[in-house]
């Protein structure tokens, strides 16, 4: 469904003195990132929540979380924790990567307002990931589209209208061009050839349009996890 990169970055605690707590939640998210990297989401997201379950306030563990419920399209569960990640999170590149997802879950379900506003706030915390300024290009941009359309609507139903628009265009150049090349009761064989040649160009060129309707939406989303 979409072309996704995934960045699992694993933070590094600096210092050489921990708590036995702070160390059981490194235990914990050293685990999850295992799972991560093997694509076990459901037992990664596991080891997140015990991570939290020690101390509340990690937001690596958030941020984790977020990620691993992400993959297994919990969309609703990963933005809370993705948006206390971002709000807790004092480090502006991690602050900047949580905000980045948020943005591709909402650009997932076409909520492009929305998705504008995370990756504006991504942005302003890392203005150089060029990533999220071209998810925030591409999101302006069906945003636009979507409104020449009469908002949101139902992607399915946007491409059926488009499919059929495509094949009424089709059967109207078909006639206009049977008009032009046969002004009496009979066609000749090159005419016939050449609307038979004209009319299978027509079905490329709409087959073609479908395919990049479908791939535009879905272009570059990319998972952020540290």
């Amino acid at each position: 469904m979409r072309i996704l990169r995934t960045i699992l970055v694993i933070a590094l605690f600096i210092g050489g003195f921990a708590s036995a707590n702070a160390q059981t939640d490194r235990q914990f998210i050293r685990n999850g990132n295992h799972l991560y990297h093997q694509q076990n989401y459901a037992k990664a997201e596991v080891e997140y929540r015990k991570a939290l379950g020690k101390n509340p306030r990690n937001t690596q563990a958030m941020y984790n979380l977020g990620c691993a419920l992400l993959m297994q399209q919990k969309d609703s569960a990963a933005t809370v924790q993705l948006e206390n990640a971002g709000k807790a999170e004092t480090a502006k590149k991690r602050k900047s990567m949580a905000y980045h997802n948020i943005g591709v879950i909402c650009q997932r379900h076409q909520m492009y307002g929305e998705a504008i506003e995370a990756y504006k706030e991504s942005l302003r915390n890392n203005p150089s990931d060029n990533e999220t300024r071209y998810n925030l290009a591409l999101c302006q941009r069906l945003q636009k589209k979507q409104k020449q359309n009469g908002g949101g609507g139902n992607n399915k139903d946007q491409k059926k209208k488009d499919q059929n628009k495509d094949k009424k265009d089709q059967k109207k150049q078909q006639k206009q061009q049977q008009q032009k090349q046969q002004p009496k009761d009979q066609m000749s064989k090159e005419n016939a050839e050449q609307l038979l040649n004209y009319a299978t160009q027509q079905e490329e060129a709409t087959q073609q349009r479908m395919q990049q309707k479908q791939q535009q939406p879905q272009s570059r989303q990319l998972e952020k996890n540290w």
